[in-house]
C-alpha cells in the first residue's frame, strides 16, 4: 500500500490496515510542507516529526512513538483483524511554517521482508540462491497466513448467512401460523355473529 495524503498542523490522519495474526507490518512515510511562495510541497524542515500510533482491534495501543519528518516505524501483530495506524505531525511552535498544510507520503508493507539488494549483489552466487530463497519461503509463509485469516472470516461470513437464514425461515413460519391463527379466529367470530343475530 503506496498512498500521500494532505494533512494540517497537529492534525490526525488514520488508515485501517487489515492484517492476519503474528504478521510484521512495516511503515515508511515522509513529511513535506507546502510553500507558498514556490506554490509547491517541499522537504520538511527540522523540528516538524511525526507522532506514530497503532491500534489493535481489541483497541489496544500495539504503537504509539515521536518519529522524525521521514521514518520507518514497524509493530508486529498478534490479533487478526482491522489495525488503525494514525499519524499526527507533533506541535511546530519553533518551526518558522507552524500552520501550513503538510503532504505525507506513506508506503506500508505487510509481511514483507525488504530484500536488500546490495547485501545480495556482495554475496557469491550459492550464497546470493540461498538468501533468494530464504525470502521466498518467508513470502510463501506470509502468503499461507494470509489464506488461513481469509478462510477465517469467510467461515465466519457463512456461520452469520447460516443463522440468519435459519432466523428468516422460522420467521417466515410464524408468520404464517399467526396469519392462519387470525383467519380461524375471524371466521369463528363471524360464525357466531350470524348466529347470535339469527341469519344463519
Amino acid at each position: 500500500l503506496a498512498l500521500y495524503f494532505h494533512s494540517g498542523e497537529r492534525e490526525e490522519k488514520c488508515i485501517i490496515e487489515d492484517v492476519p495474526s503474528d504478521t510484521l507490518v512495516i511503515g515508511n512515510y515522509k513529511v513535506q510542507r507546502w510553500d507558498i511562495h514556490k506554490q509547491d510541497f517541499l522537504e520538511s524542515a527540522p523540528g516538524l516529526g511525526m507522532f506514530v500510533t497503532v491500534t489493535t482491534p481489541a483497541a489496544e495501543v500495539l504503537l504509539s512513538k515521536l518519529y522524525g519528518p521521514q521514518g520507518t516505524f514497524s509493530f508486529t501483530s498478534y490479533l487478526s483483524g482491522e489495525h488503525v495506524i494514525c499519524l499526527q505531525s507533533n506541535s511546530t511552535r519553533f518551526v518558522a511554517f507552524a500552520g501550513s498544510k503538510l503532504r505525507i507520503h506513506l508506503d506500508i508493507r505487510v509481511g514483507e521482508q525488504f530484500l536488500d539488494e546490495s547485501v545480495v549483489q556482495a554475496k557469491d552466487k550459492v550464497n546470493e540462491v540461498n538468501f533468494r530463497l530464504e525470502h521466498l519461503i518467508e513470502q510463501i509463509h506470509h502468503i499461507s497466513k494470509e489464506q488461513n485469516y481469509e478462510r477465517e472470516r469467510e467461515e465466519k461470513f457463512r456461520k452469520t448467512s447460516e443463522e440468519t437464514n435459519s432466523n428468516i425461515l422460522w420467521w417466515a413460519i410464524l408468520q404464517t401460523l399467526i396469519l392462519i391463527s387470525i383467519g380461524i379466529w375471524q371466521i369463528k367470530s363471524l360464525r357466531d355473529f350470524f348466529i347470535s343475530k339469527k341469519l344463519v
